[in-house]
């Protein structure tokens, strides 16, 4: 499909699978083990201006069919940073559940941590780095945050119904926009009430395609076409490949280790739970890997010596390269430089060293030793930004259209960016070309792809997907 060979990624989701194994009733006994089968949850948020996380811990799921036993499906505390998840999906964890029809989930949240951006006037010479401040429920922060309610529960517009041999799910958003209060002058007031909307999906459905899952290599059954991965949380899935699988870097399954570091693309397999691999990244073989948006570059203009960092993803956790925090990333120039999911050689010539900028979302890999990271593999990711169109600067013989992002990127690309649509480019949330955007209207989009860096030094934003968002 040629979802795998661009940069497959749809609406803002992390996904949750939740896997059970069916239950067999005794042969000497007339009493029935109770089935259980497959649940997954997806989750998607609404970005809010100028955040660039938003930590919360998902304490508790549960399903109930409003009037028996809640079920739970989560295992322990998940702690998810919903403002990276603009436009794409992740796997979180997979968990049992017995067969049956669920009408109603409630989720209890904790901790609510938002980080965002401090930016001063970027012509200032010499321009200053940015960085992070963070709000919390600490009585240190000002504001002090606070959730109004810890536990919501949601009535499904469709139950959820678990059978037996198969696997179902739900789409779970979480919309930032609407959940953190903000005052008249558009400062956050410290108070959080989640505001959620679970939907049920199956498999089949896009929403269900998991776009990125970073993860260790547990072992390796090479013979047998497959390998075990552990996740973020530590939970443990088994990786199954085939013939159609895309290996990046012209890598293989036999190139894998215990030391290696891989992101996973594909779908889950609707008996197994197994995640059959549309795409295969090896990013590290040195077991230290981190990703995270770039807020700076030095120097902006021609060879990078080293760049900052606001990291997101870390694996393994604990090794003192925390997220949430502005690193700074030295260059040696013996890095080599990828674009993710591209499997060609035009990569290197569209981002190397002279092609990193502000805004973009990258991975870096090597050995870690002593607090530091020796970078071997840098690698360009797609992101996704929620804004404004720009009214009257759409050139459809060029395909490209003006955006104003009114989130992070818009005070790191200091103004406009312009978007490039190819015929991959999917239009959505009504929009069927970019002929839509033509209109007088300012619409709200939520444009996901790639932030390259143009001859002139401004960022040019490569989509894979546009999509009007509602008022």
């Amino acid at each position: 499909m040629y979802r795998k060979k661009w940069f497959s990624v749809f609406s803002a989701l992390a996904l949750v699978a939740l896997l059970a194994g069916c239950g067999n009733s005794s042969s000497g006994s007339s009493t029935t083990t109770p089935q259980s089968n497959s649940v997954f949850v997806t989750g998607t948020d609404a970005p809010l201006p100028s955040v660039v996380g938003f930590r919360v811990d998902i304490t508790g799921l549960t399903l109930s069919d409003g009037s028996g036993t809640p079920v739970s499906v989560l295992n322990g505390t998940q702690t998810v940073d919903f403002a990276r998840l603009n436009g794409l999906r992740t796997l979180l964890d997979i968990n049992t559940i017995p067969t049956g029809t669920y009408t109603q989930a409630t989720v209890t949240l904790a901790n609510p941590a938002i980080d965002y951006l401090n930016v001063t006037n970027p012509q200032t010479n010499p321009p200053t780095h940015p960085t992070i401040s963070t709000l919390d429920s600490s009585p240190s922060s000002n504001p002090q945050l606070s959730l109004t309610t810890s536990t919501v529960t949601v009535n499904l517009a469709n139950p959820l119904v678990v059978s037996a041999g198969d696997i179902d799910g739900l789409r779970f958003e979480f919309d930032i926009r609407k959940s953190v209060a903000v005052d008249a002058n558009g400062q956050i007031t410290g108070a959080i009430t989640p505001t959620l909307d679970l939907k049920v999906i199956t498999p089949s459905d896009a929403d269900a395609y998991i776009d990125e899952f970073d993860a260790g290599v547990v072992s390796v059954n090479a013979g047998g076409n497959s390998f075990v991965i552990q996740g973020p949380h530590g939970h443990q899935f088994t990786v199954n490949v085939n013939q159609q699988t895309e290996w990046e870097g012209n890598e293989s399954i036999n190139d894998l280790t215990s030391s290696s570091i891989v992101e996973i693309s594909g779908t889950l397999d609707r008996t197994s739970a197994a995640i059959l691999a549309d795409t295969v990244a090896i990013e590290s073989q040195d077991k230290f890997w981190a990703g995270g948006l770039v807020t700076y570059v030095d120097p902006p203009v021609g060879t990078a010596n080293d760049f900052d960092m606001y990291v997101r993803s870390v694996l393994p956790s604990g090794t003192g390269f925390n997220s949430g925090q502005i690193s700074t990333i030295n260059l040696t120039g013996n890095e080599k430089y990828f674009i993710h999911w591209w499997h060609n050689n035009w990569g290197s010539f569209l981002f190397n060293s002279t092609g990193l900028v502000p805004g973009q979302h990258v991975s870096i890999a090597g050995p870690f030793n002593n607090g530091q990271v020796t970078v071997k593999r840098v690698v360009l990711r797609h992101s996704g930004h929620t804004g404004t169109l720009v009214v009257g600067q759409t050139n459809t013989s060029a395909e490209t259209f003006q955006f104003n992002s009114n989130g992070l990127a818009g005070v790191l690309f200091e103004g406009p960016v312009t978007v490039q649509v190819t015929p991959f480019t999917r239009f959505l949330g009504g929009l069927n070309s970019i002929q839509d955007l033509t209109g007088n209207t300012p619409l709200n989009l939520r444009v996901v792809g790639l932030i390259l860096k143009t001859n002139t030094g401004s960022p040019i934003f490569l989509a894979f997907s546009v999509e009007e968002l509602p008022n």
